[in-house]
């Protein structure tokens, strides 16, 4: 109190002081400095006005208010499970995530309270839609299909919220024990159909293997048989032609030759035996004799 009253002040310096920190005060309030993540809403009389980026933003002191402050990082909406039937009435239960981020905060302030339960209702009524127009072999083989009619539809729907969905997958598609159990029954009877018919395929060309080998066979007998057909028509023919030429006693001779070897050959053993020679083996050694002694 004593210092005070040693430096009394006039009403004057009270109001430049007052206005100071009016000013102050006024400075502040029109300048916003907004984060990388955010984005400012700004009303004036309970109107949009702007929408301030990251970085130093000026709006108007005592008229310009910060109505919301939006984050524009990529959110995921918790992963969720519901219930759809295909197109061949089966029940299955698809699990699903998806991730978005806010791209117009006016749109998303204004349009809609709550973003999060909007979107996973829309994807739940998407994903069944979807699953119920193909057939539950297709939803387990063309995942990657049904993941992007998703996609699109999702973010066909949400546009007008000022939201962009970045991902929407279909996690997993999950069967009643049931319908496994028929699934499983299904796949071993196909599994024991592609037996059977490898089995007949093995079979059948096994048979048509042997049946070329045969034939294979027949062909290279049949090769034989001709080529040794030429090969005594044309000795016949060589016979023929030494015949017609005068060769007749060398036929004769021949002739004879080939009984005494065989005589020859049936006198060879290696025991006792006895040996009826025919009348005619006795002339065919005298043609033999006389053939010969002729040739000398």
């Amino acid at each position: 109190m004593d210092s005070l009253d040693q430096f009394p002040l006039s009403g004057t310096e009270i109001v430049w002081i007052a206005a100071a920190i009016l000013v102050a005060v006024t400075i502040l309030m029109g300048v916003r400095i907004v984060p990388q993540s955010d984005k400012y809403v700004v009303e004036r009389f309970g109107r949009l006005r702007s929408v301030l980026g990251p970085g130093i933003n000026l709006i108007v002191p005592w008229l310009d208010r910060v109505a919301h402050k939006v984050s524009v990082l990529e959110r995921q909406l918790p992963n969720a499970e519901q219930d759809a039937i295909t197109a061949d009435n089966v029940l299955v239960k698809v699990e699903t995530s998806v991730f978005y981020r806010v791209t117009e905060p006016e749109k998303t302030v204004y349009r809609i309270r709550d973003v999060d339960g909007a979107i996973a209702t829309t994807v739940a009524g998407i994903v069944r839609s979807e699953i119920g127009k193909i057939e539950l072999d297709e939803v387990q083989s063309n995942r990657s299909e049904l993941i992007a009619n998703v996609r699109e539809g999702v973010r066909a729907m949400v546009d007008d919220w000022g939201i962009e969905v970045t991902r929407a997958e279909v996690l997993d598609v999950n069967l009643d024990e049931a319908t496994r159990a028929a699934m499983l029954q299904q796949l071993n009877a196909e599994r024991a159909r592609r037996a059977m018919v490898t089995e007949a395929e093995g079979k059948r060309r096994a048979v048509e293997l042997a049946a070329d080998g045969e034939l294979y066979a027949a062909e290279q007998s049949a090769k034989a048989k001709r080529i040794l057909a030429e090969a005594e028509a044309y000795a016949t023919t060589q016979l023929a032609a030494s015949l017609h030429d005068g060769g007749i006693e060398a036929a004769r001779y021949q002739v004879a030759l080939k009984q005494v070897e065989a005589l020859a050959a049936m006198s060879q053993g290696t025991g006792g035996q006895t040996i009826i020679v025919p009348a005619a083996a006795v002339e065919a050694f005298s043609d033999a004799f006389s053939l010969l002694k002729g040739r000398g």
